[in-house]
């Protein structure tokens, strides 16, 4: 995988840009350094580098992911996570504690928002890993492992869980964290577009942070 590595390094270094780097890694809240490459122009360079490499027509490796991660430039860890992406539906559940890793590494609300629904992919096919992993990540210490309990069933929408998100939402209502009251609100109003009922009557009937009240209740009336 080194030779792939080098080649998407090549590719990116390539493209970098100093202007864009400094105001990007601000809206990052200085967590990372960037090379500068917008979102349309990085998907772009991915299509052409898998393209060039076939990589995609090969086995998922975890190397390859590893590789990534370990670069400091952010734009290389979103190309790692674009891969796992492509093969999440035929990966085995045995890659849990893989994507865990991804979370707790190089941890901020961009990379873990972007693993936690591949996490939802793996749970749907194999919905085991909740009572193995996912129901030990909603109390465990690490607030991004928390979150991505709370959001892994964002894009389930009306096959939502709607008793285990209540449930991991409960166990975090009382957390000071700005990234959990976040997430609260989020699974929230997402799920309201699927059972608005449900969520009004869930807000009424429990005590939530304002931020996650505010944010669930955008789209009830």
């Amino acid at each position: 995988m080194k030779k792939e590595i080098e080649r998407l390094a090549a590719l990116f270094e390539e493209n970098s840009n100093d202007e864009n780097a400094g105001p990007m890694k601000k809206y990052m809240k200085d967590q990372f350094p960037f090379l500068g490459i917008k979102s349309p122009l990085r998907k772009e360079l991915e299509r052409k580098f898998f393209k060039e490499t076939e990589i995609l027509k090969k086995p998922f490796e975890q190397e390859f992911v590893t590789g990534l991660w370990e670069k400091e430039e952010r734009e290389y860890h979103y190309t790692a996570i674009t891969y796992i992406g492509k093969y999440i539906k035929k990966l085995p559940k045995s890659v849990i504690p893989f994507l865990e890793e991804l979370i707790t590494t190089k941890s901020w609300w961009d990379s873990v928002d972007s693993i936690a629904p591949l996490v939802g992919e793996i749970a749907r096919k194999y919905p085991e890993v909740i009572q193995e992993t996912i129901d030990g990540w909603a109390v465990n210490d690490n607030l991004w492992l928390r979150r991505s309990a709370i959001l892994f069933q964002l894009k389930y929408k009306h096959e939502t869980n709607e008793g285990l998100l209540y449930d991991y939402i409960i166990k975090n209502a009382e957390s000071k964290e700005f990234f959990i009251q976040k997430a609260i609100g989020w699974a929230l109003r997402e799920y309201s577009k699927s059972n608005p009922v449900s969520v009004k009557a869930f807000i009424e009937g429990n005590t939530l942070a304002p931020l996650s009240v505010r944010e669930g209740s955008k789209y009830l009336s």
